[in-house]
């Protein structure tokens, strides 16, 4: 995604109506609740002139003039004015709850879709956007898309009160209100004025907080690799440079609000002055009553509200211009997975898995694989071996329908992986990475991760992974607290936390992507000579590297290149394959001499 913005602020602005018509048009009900609000409001801010107005003509003069006042008008002047706050406070209300309501349900909505689409894009999509811009999109795009909701209906609704005042003002006095609204152009220019500097200004700060994100994202992700190094004090100074770039932003952002915001308050306060100066001579000579002047000078007054109130409408619309297309970037990316309506045989019996002539390169990249073709039969066990770069973890994760293949299909039952409902092949197979990620959850909730299991069966499944010992010997057992990432276990035990996690769902097809690496080799053959023997007719992936495991395999695959260079048993390969006797010796820790 370019974080690049050159719209020119004119379209940014068309575009940022343009956003705000999709919230209107989702959430039309609220709005209009909310604008029904403000629009009381602005009418009843219109009628407190007019009471002050009255007030003047029908009892502060009469009471200056006569030096009384009857107690009659005095409670009718308290009545008027309580009413028509009352009445405002319940616009303010309406206002504000339709103006949140709005607000965060757009939010909600936007993560949700946001969301939903992360799960559906394969993870070659992925692959291709950092982590931290991903995270950036889910949150800061989204609260900066909708970030104009807030004074929306304020400054919708306080249109209807300046349509209101200036009708009020023409009534009044025509000659009054032709002076006060020559101040109208100079509010305008000093919104257009304002936008030409800090349109540029908030969108740049828009993209520094995605910026900062990432960055903050991969240095947390990477803190070992920057701590084994010694690289904290790089990693820091890089973080603090884009910081001090998105202050320096914002800082000159605001100093543009900081000379905008005293100019457009004096404004109308420089058009009261002329409202009072031309007034008083109309007084005089009896065109106009003081009422009318005091009236007309705070109508003046209230009428800069609601230019002001567009001017911070208009103030969002840079940041949420950018972060609306930054979200639409992802609602817009195709390339998901495809499915069909067929289903699978939820039964104990292990998967036929055909791998059909099975291609697959990376946007951009090199061939991984290219015409690959092997068999699981059900209960079998299929080594797959090869250098490194051959394409063994690429084949594991076409195996998982993480990526579908460019070309070829891999069958399940007679059935394309492609041709199965949604969710289908997940109820089929189960990959263990080599790298194991362990939820800052308890033992329990990361092998079940929500599934509807009982404790035994998740016994028996740390069991057949090795883990029961260690399980055991925690604390509080299956509710013991694992931290983040699982950094109270070693290696080697979130690996075999992971494999019970995907034994625990009794797969037909499990798939191990050198998933017992972290492990000693006898553990490693206790794991595998259980999986043998419990896992019932589980057809089972291998990707492995020692020579022990690979023996225990029915078959072997030999990658080479992504091509399949040879199949057969372990000892088979090793009499007919060079290159192959070559690989799988070289990983054998040679015996020391006594």
């Amino acid at each position: 995604m370019s974080d690049e913005d050159p719209t020119p602020q004119r379209a940014t602005t068309t575009d940022g109506f343009k956003v705000l018509g999709v919230a209107i048009r989702r959430e039309w009900a609220v709005f209009t609740l909310s604008t029904l609000g403000s629009a009381l409001f602005g009418a009843l801010t219109v009628a407190d002139a007019w009471v002050l107005g009255w007030s003047t003509d029908h009892v502060l003069v009469p009471a200056l003039r006569d030096g009384e006042i009857a107690a009659g008008w005095l409670w009718a002047v308290v009545g008027l004015f309580v009413g028509v706050a009352i009445l405002r406070a319940v616009g303010v209300v309406a206002r504000r709850l339709g103006a949140g309501v709005m607000q965060y349900r757009m939010q909600a909505h936007s993560r949700r879709a946001v969301t939903r689409q992360y799960l559906a894009l394969p993870l070659a999509w992925h692959h291709r956007h950092p982590t931290g811009q991903l995270l950036s999109n889910a949150n800061s795009d989204v609260e900066a898309s909708w970030a104009p909701i807030a004074p929306l209906p304020m400054a919708v609704g306080t249109l209807a009160m300046m349509v209101i005042a200036i009708g009020q003002m023409f009534w009044t006095d025509v000659v009054l209100a032709s002076v006060a609204i020559l101040v109208f152009p100079l509010v305008v220019v000093a919104n257009l004025v304002f936008q030409r500097f800090s349109s540029p200004l908030m969108t740049r700060a828009q993209q520094l907080r995605a910026e900062l994100s990432g960055i903050a994202h991969e240095s947390f992700d990477g803190a070992l690799v920057v701590k084994t190094l010694g690289r904290e004090a790089e990693e820091t100074t890089r973080f603090q440079d884009k910081a001090q770039e998105l202050r320096d932003v914002n800082i000159r952002a605001g100093r543009i609000r900081a000379a905008f915001d005293p100019i457009l308050a004096a404004l109308p306060n420089v058009g009261v002055l002329a409202v009072l100066a031309v007034g008083v001579g109309r007084v005089s000579s009896g065109a106009a009553a003081p009422g009318d002047v005091v009236q007309i000078g705070f109508l003046l007054t209230i009428v800069a509200f609601p230019i002001r109130s567009f001017g911070w409408l208009l103030g969002e619309f840079p940041r949420s211009v950018v972060g609306y297309r930054r979200v639409q970037q992802v609602l817009d990316a195709t390339g998901r997975l495809a499915y069909g309506t067929a289903k699978t045989h939820r039964d104990s019996s292990g998967a036929r898995v055909r791998v059909d002539g099975v291609s697959y390169a990376y946007a951009d990249g090199p061939t991984l694989l290219d015409g690959v073709d092997f068999d699981v039969e059900p209960g079998r066990t299929v080594a797959i071996v090869g250098e490194t770069a051959s394409g063994k973890s690429t084949l594991t994760m076409l195996l998982a329908r993480l990526v579908d293949p460019e070309a070829g299909r891999i069958i399940l039952d007679g059935t394309d992986l492609r041709d199965l409902q949604a969710g289908e092949w997940a109820k089929v197979a189960a990959l263990v990475p080599q790298t194991a990620f362990v939820f800052d959850d308890s033992v329990r909730g990361n092998v079940t991760l929500g599934a509807d299991v009982t404790d035994d069966e998740v016994w028996s499944a740390l069991k057949a992974a090795q883990a029961d010992g260690f399980v055991t010997a925690l604390p509080k057992g299956l509710d013991t607290t694992l931290g983040e990432r699982g950094a109270s276990l070693s290696g080697g035990q979130r690996q075999r936390l992971a494999l019970a996690r995907a034994l625990v769902r009794r797969p037909r097809l499990l798939i191990l992507d050198d998933a017992t690496s972290a492990v000693d080799p006898e553990v490693e053959q206790r794991i595998l000579a259980a999986l043998r023997s419990g896992a019932g007719d589980t057809s089972l992936v291998v990707v492995a590297y020692r020579k022990a495991t690979i023996a225990l395999a029915d078959e072997v695959v030999h990658l080479e290149g992504g091509r399949v260079r040879d199949r057969g048993t372990h000892a088979e390969l090793l009499a007919r394959d060079e290159s192959y006797a070559r690989l799988v010796n070289a990983y054998e820790t040679p015996e020391v001499a006594q």
